[in-house]
């Protein structure tokens, strides 16, 4: 009986970790591409900004 007890244990232990793994994962994984696109974003509207206003200074 203390064997399988420890098994499921076992178990169990392994699937927490492996959920507690995925989702920081994930969140990390979410973030740096949030801060990739925001990096892109910015880009974009200083490019378009510098495009748009040249027309207009000239």
């Amino acid at each position: 009986m203390q064997k399988s007890f420890t098994l499921i244990q076992t178990i169990a232990t392994a699937g927490v970790f492996s959920a507690v793994s995925f989702w920081y994962g994930f969140m990390f994984g979410r973030e740096s591409a949030r801060k990739e696109l925001g990096d892109l974003i910015d880009n974009l509207r200083r490019g378009n900004s510098v495009a748009d206003s040249s027309p207009h200074s000239s």
